[in-house]
């Protein structure tokens, strides 16, 4: 592209052609810039099939939330001082770009879709779950002997959202603690016949809400007994593959990982949480530097089966996208989490535009100053609940001071598994840009069962 004044600049002013290009590809490649006095500081973007992309061998600023521009500088070789790109934050601004989002999406290929998958497939059977350990970090236990209440307020104080469980008396992991556990706990004190009351809950032991629970939860093997559900775990050697469809086929969010150098399994030493982002993220570092072999990272997120959207008119969605109000009860938000079988819900305003998130991990910021036995579900809003949790630490899930953590319909592949990469990112709200009106959401979940093909 070139670019000039043309005739309309004074008389006697020196025009300067400029070439921009684009020399990594692409099927479609617009160009966005904002210039200063006569062009002489200039910072630029590309809009490649889809994605916003900067130069990386050309001189760059990095702005307000991590916006990366290409600069270009024709009077003195510097960057100007107190200089602020977030004046053009392209990244949260791509209704400017030529209108890329109008122009015909490609449709990926059946070979294109094969081919990735397979090499994905490759990859995760060929890697151990021994590769997600950390150099250093630290994986908190609970014994089943500690009070329910207590539990909570650990998990709340140390900012995870689930720990693994510890029987003294089996000498064995036995189970997982979660804010699903909490919720059911909550909706249980909130029904009226309870056998469980707020002064029980003091003292009541992990090891007795877990019985409880079955009940509560009605989880029958075939021939209609109930059973209590078995610890899914994994082994430092199993590989990635296995890892991930242990999590996925459990419908949980993360696995322990634990090791016993004897063979009967005595003395199990727990090693790691192993979740779906720790395996994105192996993934996209073995592939970062070869993100051609997967051709299906090219793919803008809407040309492709993955994630839940807002049906458009005519279109049926046998999985309806659940939304919240920010004035709805704590409650009836409990009540769809568990309904749904989701982890989180996009709160939204009288426009559908995203406010913010409320996601099971929200819940355990009750347990703060035994907040949970001084309100009542049906009389607290979503809004108050939130409100809550921002007087703690950072919760689970805030990367870069961010809760909510969005995505364009024209975001890549590649990109949008970049960001679930990200430890505590666990979906992203798929908005319209500028309004940010909701369009739909992608889960880890999602992620994996179309990669692997489920």
């Amino acid at each position: 592209m070139d670019n000039s004044r043309g005739n309309s600049a004074a008389a006697g002013q020196i025009l300067t052609p400029t070439r921009f290009v684009w020399p990594y590809g692409g099927r479609r490649v617009y160009l966005s810039g904002s210039f200063t006095s006569y062009f002489i500081f200039m910072q630029y973007k590309f809009y490649v099939d889809g994605e916003w992309r900067h130069d990386e061998h050309q001189p760059f600023v990095t702005g307000n939330g991590g916006v990366v521009n290409t600069i270009l500088i024709t009077g003195p070789d510097m960057v100007p001082t107190g200089f602020n790109s977030s004046n053009m934050d392209v990244d949260d601004f791509s209704h400017r770009a030529a209108d890329p989002s109008q122009e015909p999406i490609p449709r990926v290929s059946g070979v294109d879709l094969e081919v990735s998958r397979h090499r994905i497939s490759v990859l995760l059977s060929t890697r151990t779950a021994y590769e997600l350990l950390p150099e250093s970090g630290k994986v908190i236990a609970l014994d089943v002997t500690l009070p329910v209440k207590q539990a909570f307020h650990i998990l709340h104080e140390q900012g995870i959202p689930l720990a693994p469980l510890w029987d003294f008396g089996k000498g064995q992991f036995v189970g997982v603690l979660g804010p699903l556990d909490f919720i059911l706990i909550l909706r249980e004190l909130g029904t009226h016949g309870s056998n469980l009351t707020e002064e029980e809950l003091e003292t009541h032991t992990i090891a007795a809400w877990k019985e409880g629970k079955a009940q509560i939860s009605r989880q029958y093997d075939g021939i209609g007994r109930q059973y209590p559900r078995p610890l899914v775990q994994v082994g430092p050697y199993d590989n990635l593959k296995d890892v991930a469809l242990k999590i996925l086929q459990n419908k949980v969010a993360a696995v322990p990982v634990i090791h016993s150098s004897l063979q009967d399994g005595s003395y199990p030493q727990l090693l790691h949480l192993a979740s779906l982002s720790g395996i994105l993220k192996c993934i996209c570092r073995y592939f970062r530097h070869s993100s051609s072999s997967l051709p299906i990272l090219q793919q803008p997120i809407c040309s492709i089966p993955l994630g839940t959207w807002v049906p458009r008119i005519g279109e049926s969605n046998s999985k309806p996208l659940a939304t919240l109000r920010p004035n709805a009860s704590l409650g009836s938000a409990l009540s769809l989490l568990v309904q749904a079988q989701v982890s989180s819900i996009p709160v939204v305003d009288d426009n559908d535009s995203l406010i913010d998130i409320y996601s099971r991990s929200d819940i355990t910021a009750l347990a703060k100053d035994k907040a949970y036995a001084q309100i009542h579900l049906d009389d607290m809003t979503v809004h108050q609940a939130l409100q809550l949790g921002q007087d703690a630490s950072p919760p689970y899930g805030m990367v870069n001071g961010q809760r909510c953590h969005m995505c364009l319909r024209s975001d890549s592949l590649g990109k949008v598994i970049e960001r679930l990469a990200n430890p505590g990112v666990r979906r992203l709200v798929i908005v319209e840009a500028g309004s940010k009106r909701v369009e739909g959401i992608i889960s880890l979940s999602d992620v994996f069962r179309f990669l692997l093909g489920l």
